[in-house]
Formats: structure tokens, sequence, C-alpha cells
């Protein structure tokens, strides 16, 4: 018997088998994303230290569309990074298919100057 599993709980799957092969490192930190229903959110994590570098959501930017401002959060974010020294990010999706808000907020980053 197959037990059937949430978009979620697939998702989660995902994000560990992910995990298990991306670690971030100070002079490499981890780009790790979420995005819930309304809001997109992306840090940058040193991953042997267990702290956040930066931070960044579209919480802010109203009157855009979703993609539109996942596109902005992530120019946001390698705007702040850049100022923190960091260049070189690895890429963590967290589960989420490369499509959409992800790959609008990747393209951001990207554009920003961040390299991954």
């Amino acid at each position: 018997m197959t037990i059937k599993l949430t978009k979620n709980e697939q998702r989660t799957r995902r994000h560990r088998r992910i995990r298990a092969k991306v670690s971030g490192t100070a002079a490499r930190p981890r780009l790790a994303i979420f995005k819930s229903l309304t809001y997109f959110y992306a840090q940058l994590i040193d991953d042997t230290k267990g702290v956040t570098l930066v931070s960044s959501s579209d919480m802010g930017l109203k009157g855009k569309t979703k993609t539109e401002r996942a596109k902005l959060a992530g120019a946001a974010l390698a705007k702040a990074a850049k100022a923190k020294g960091v260049s070189a990010v690895v890429f963590d999706r967290g589960g989420f298919i490369y499509t959409g808000r992800v790959r609008a907020f990747a393209e951001g980053a990207r554009e920003g100057g961040l390299v991954f």
C-alpha cells in the first residue's frame, strides 16, 4: 500500500535530497529560498557557522506581479551581498521547481552580480 504525500511533503523530501549535497561556506554561502502563496523569501547562509549573512523578501514591494517582485528581491539580495563582500553563492532552490518566481529571482540575483 502506498501513501499519498501532499505537495508540501513532496517538496520537503526534494529539499532534503538537495540539502544532502548542497552546503554553504563563508567564501561561498548557500542562497536558500522559500516561497509562500503570497511572498518570496531568500537568505544567504554560512552553514559552517550556522549564521545568516543576508536576507531579502518581496514583502515591501507592492503593486507588481509576484514574478516581478521576486526579480526585484533577487536584485536587492545581490546588492546587499555585494555590500558584505559576497560575490559567489551556491543556489538552494528549496525543493521548488526552477520556473516562474524561482527563475525570476535567480535571474534578478545574477543581474545584480551574484555568480552561481
